[in-house]
């Protein structure tokens, strides 16, 4: 008998244990590890990063108004009344590229231990903590390894070990840890419009000598992407790949955001069907500037005002942002691009031209086959 379950069974994001990239910085005292945080960050400026660390007051007043004070540049200062919750956390710490952890008061999934001759006594307290140690930062020149810590990892010497000094060194240790979780890239073909204005399945139509969405799909299968056919429920199609929407009536929103529910680990390179002058270049462009820090890489026509959202690279940490959109009442993809943190590849209008109507296919099939 099948086991009973009261939840539907959902592929969750590989998050560590507060956010979806961190390490725990321990060893040494509150002060040097927010020194290290704040230099390590100014050399890795053009990522999203976060620091979690905990209030030294040793009293606390409770509030009775969250504040959020915002500055021109951009900055804001806020002062909440909220729990350190794990599930919520990953949710505040979704759209950073990488956060740092005070790991003297949160246990961090990676971590990097500070060898401070002054602190033998604490990294000891905090011994089993150190399950993921990714390298070693030797304080000053007395610092030295404790023997306890060669006892419970032997093999703790051949980690890298850096001076504090050694910013740059650090800082491009970090780097590594965070490419190294920048997501894979997959294809997604959008064909499940009604194609109303068309009156026939525009992802059915031939301009090259076969069904324009096999033609989409092989643009993308040309860069090596895994590349599913993005349709609705009660659609017949006999591709092999396929994402159904999950979500109901939202058009090309529901299908990145039933995309992401499939793999919420992947950025989804997404393309509709109808746009029939897309070409080989423009997929490798926006695929070569692509930035993973920013929620998208979108195509923009030159003389275009707003981004095209269905020639885009949708990565991990738009999806919280498509739900909050949408819990909002809100299912249009331009906007949430137009508002917020997006790279943007600009090319001629007439490649991303998009085919609605009759007329329009007429023309561009002349065009092509002229």
């Amino acid at each position: 008998m099948k086991k009973h379950s009261k939840h539907s069974k959902l592929t969750r994001r590989n998050n560590d244990i507060y956010a979806p990239n961190e390490i725990a910085i321990l060893g040494t005292n509150c002060g040097n590890i927010s020194a290290l945080v704040t230099a390590v960050s100014k050399q890795l400026e053009t990522y999203k990063l976060g620091y979690l660390d905990a209030s030294h007051k040793k009293e606390q007043e409770s509030l009775f108004v969250d504040s959020f004070v915002f500055h021109h540049k951009g900055t804001v200062a806020s002062t909440v009344e909220k729990d350190l919750n794990k599930f919520n956390q990953v949710i505040d710490f979704s759209n950073y590229d990488f956060t740092f952890i005070n790991g003297n008061h949160y246990k961090g999934a990676k971590q990097i231990l500070i060898l401070d001759p002054e602190k033998e006594a604490s990294v000891l307290k905090r011994l089993e903590q150190l399950d993921q140690l990714q390298f070693v930062i030797k304080l000053n020149d007395e610092a030295k390894y404790f023997d306890f810590l060669e006892e419970k990892y032997p093999q703790i010497k051949n980690l890298k070990c850096y001076d504090f000094s050694d910013i740059t060194g650090i800082s491009n240790h970090i780097n590594a840890l965070i490419l190294e979780k920048v997501a894979p890239v997959k294809g997604l073909v959008l064909a499940g419009g009604k194609s109303v204005r068309m009156g026939e399945d525009k992802g059915l139509l031939e301009f090259h000598g076969k069904a324009q969405r096999t033609v989409a799909i092989e643009l993308l299968e040309k860069q090596n992407l895994e590349t599913f056919l993005s349709v609705r429920s009660e659609q017949e199609v006999h591709e092999q790949a396929v994402i159904t929407d999950v979500l109901y009536g939202l058009g090309p929103f529901g299908a990145i955001c039933s995309a992401f529910q499939k793999d919420p680990n992947s950025a989804w390179l997404v393309v509709a069907t109808d746009l029939p002058f897309l070409t080989d270049e423009v997929i490798q462009l926006l695929l070569k500037k692509r930035d993973p820090s920013k929620i998208a890489t979108a195509i923009k026509g030159k003389s275009k005002q707003f981004m095209e959202p269905l020639v885009t690279i949708w990565e991990p940490k738009s999806y919280p942002m498509l739900l909050n959109y949408l819990s909002q009442g809100f299912s249009c993809p331009r906007k949430v691009l137009i508002n917020s943190e997006v790279e943007i590849v600009e090319i001629d209008d007439a490649v991303i031209r998009n085919i609605n109507t009759p007329e329009d296919f007429d023309a561009a099939k002349n065009e092509i086959d002229g």
